[in-house]
């Protein structure tokens, strides 16, 4: 399928689907983001580090970090600062602790074979700045394969734009729908179905196909 053949959804949009998944139809955001992280892990086939920020898109990166550790491919998992992650995100960190999980606050990718970039997702709307920038350098320069979730962070999910720094992935696991800008920056780029009702992405004015996902939960664009 091209990427013309389904429509993109904006950071504003998915804020908006995902308060509908909730509020309308009783699925919530830590459903979406467990979906989310296996359907991440299940692309992850070598020792992994999982690399986070503070946000949900984090949070969706160590709930794929809680899925290759029982399968025996996490090599380590970093975070920002693991103790400014709420909400959904924060039970998905906390998961990971309790399974004694070490969540790093210091970059490494000594053992990994693949980088899970999990540092921003649809929210970011500037330039990445302090140690954030400096993640995603790393990430580049480290000469291993990298798996963006939902966007590479760094780009902006409303405008397509890519701001600098901007992690460059070999794939992009996009979560229910693409976003602007993933046919230019995000590598080769699956679309995976995490149970987000179509009814919800009507009702922000997105149509999406009704056979989007009638072949597989897996759409390679």
């Amino acid at each position: 399928m091209s990427s013309s053949a389904l429509p993109p959804i904006s950071s504003r949009q998915v804020r908006e689907v995902d308060a509908l998944a909730s509020e309308r139809f009783g699925i919530g955001v830590d459903w979406l983001m467990e979906a989310a992280g296996w359907q991440v892990a299940r692309f992850v086939d070598q020792r992994a580090t999982v690399v986070c920020g503070v946000g949900n898109n984090a949070g969706d990166g160590l709930a794929a970090a809680r899925h290759l550790h029982r399968w025996g491919r996490l090599a380590g998992v970093c975070c920002i600062d693991a103790d400014r992650l709420g909400g959904p995100a924060a039970q998905e960190r906390d998961a990971l602790r309790n399974l004694g999980v070490d969540l790093s606050a210091d970059l490494t990718f000594e053992r990994a074979e693949v980088i899970v970039d999990a540092i921003f997702g649809t929210g970011l709307s500037r330039a990445p700045e302090g140690r954030f920038a400096e993640w995603i350098e790393a990430i580049n320069a480290s000469g291993k394969r990298v798996i963006a979730v939902d966007v590479p962070s760094g780009l902006d999910a409303d405008s397509g734009v890519a701001y600098a720094p901007i992690v460059q992935p070999n794939m992009t696991i996009a979560l229910g729908l693409p976003k602007p800008g993933l046919d230019q920056f995000g590598g080769k780029v699956v679309v995976v179905d995490i149970g987000v009702p179509f009814e919800a992405y009507a009702a922000v004015g997105v149509d999406v196909p009704h056979d989007l996902f009638d072949g597989g939960d897996v759409v390679r664009l």
